[in-house]
């Protein structure tokens, strides 16, 4: 039973499991804005609050990861995470005012940056030579999470109404919670210590930005995309259908990443060829807003689903050690993310200023270019 706990194939379906539990909590809400709007009486600025909070929140705490890892350790400190996310999550089955909305975004964005601080360090400390691979999967759990909760969360609401349709991903977290703490208990206890990373700063501003500008694509779309088909006729629940093929596709390209990645060893190529369809597929919903769903959902399904894993890979990449990857990661995710939640923030002003989403996209697309003159500077790190 030891043996079975211990071994690479369980921590890989823990690692991925856990990642599926990391963004129901954002990805449920889009599909129920009519609602949210309806029943919680939310303006669009504040319905994006409900993505923005936890997004800032995952920033901010993954700007402590080091001391969290150094104070707690990886292992204890994604339990705590893990704890505080299920109890986010059911405190939403019992208020849905927006005080209790806006809490508990503020809660489960907390936890959320804790395990996404820490898991890294972790796998670079058990996996070294497969950090890459791990780091895949766990990403790809996150996104196929987001696929679930998009694809429920209106069928949920017809058969169980608002509340417990919120609540349910606790759930999900529960389950992850008991096979971490099953793996955990075979577990050394850590020695955890600080570490210093020698990167230069101009490079950790870098993939600081790049992290920021790629995941606010990511939020942006997650929020904001079912609201653009609601909009354009669609039902919710096939603009929460769609969110979810569109996050499926993202899951397969994650997918690919993870097989694929050792083949690149110059990850500037699988950048451009990724950032140019998310470009394009900006530009679907510029042009042609809720009228091209298939082309639009390909595109910036693999856009953004290659972009993830990959951005955390060339992060990962510029670290040397377990806990420099710690530290490293940290910073990229404490400040990327908060540039992450600018993004839905702006849309939900703009909807309220009663302009077009369109802008929200433009500015977007520009965010992309910018990357693409990013990448082309990261050339393959050489350790010595």
């Amino acid at each position: 039973m030891k043996r079975i706990a211990s071994s690479p194939f369980m921590f890989a379906f823990i690692a991925f499991l856990i990642g599926l539990n990391l963004r129901p909590i954002l990805a449920s809400i889009g599909p129920l804005f009519p609602v949210l709007q309806r029943e919680a009486g939310l303006s669009a600025t504040e319905f994006s609050l409900l993505t923005t909070l936890p997004v800032a929140m995952m920033g901010l705490v993954a700007l402590s990861g080091p001391w969290l890892l150094a104070r707690t350790g990886a292992v204890r400190g994604i339990t705590v995470g893990l704890s505080i996310l299920l109890f986010a999550c059911l405190f939403r089955g019992f208020s849905t005012s927006l005080t209790g909305l806006m809490c508990t975004a503020l809660a489960g964005g907390a936890s959320i940056g804790m395990i996404q601080a820490l898991m890294p360090a972790l796998i670079k400390k058990e996996y070294a030579q497969s950090a890459s691979t791990f780091m895949s999967l766990f990403s790809t759990g996150i996104m196929a999470g987001a696929a679930l909760a998009a694809a429920t969360a209106e069928p949920l609401f017809t058969r169980l109404d608002l509340k417990p349709t919120l609540a349910i991903g606790g759930l999900l977290a529960l389950l992850a919670l008991i096979f971490w703490l099953s793996w955990a208990r075979h577990r050394q206890v850590e020695k955890t210590v600080f570490a210093e990373v020698t990167l230069s700063s101009s490079r950790t501003w870098l993939l600081l930005l790049f992290f920021g500008i790629g995941t606010g694509a990511y939020t942006l779309v997650l929020a904001w995309l079912p609201p653009l088909y609601i909009q354009a006729g669609w039902s919710a629940r096939s603009s929460g259908y769609m969110l979810a093929w569109l996050t499926l596709t993202e899951v397969v390209a994650g997918f690919a990443v993870s097989a694929l990645i050792t083949r690149f060893p110059d990850r500037r190529v699988p950048l451009l060829i990724v950032l140019l369809m998310l470009l394009a597929g900006l530009m679907c919903l510029v042009f042609s807003p809720g009228t091209t769903p298939v082309v639009s959902t390909l595109l910036l399904g693999c856009g953004i689903g290659a972009l993830f894993p990959l951005s955390l890979i060339v992060t990962f990449d510029h670290a040397r050690t377990p806990a420099e990857a710690g530290k490293l990661l940290s910073r990229v995710q404490g400040g990327g993310y908060l540039i992450a939640a600018l993004m839905p923030l702006i849309a939900g002003m703009v909807r309220d200023s009663g302009a077009s989403l369109t802008n929200a996209w433009l500015i977007m697309s520009a965010g992309v270019i910018l990357l693409i003159a990013i990448a082309l500077r990261f050339k393959p790190v050489v350790h010595r």
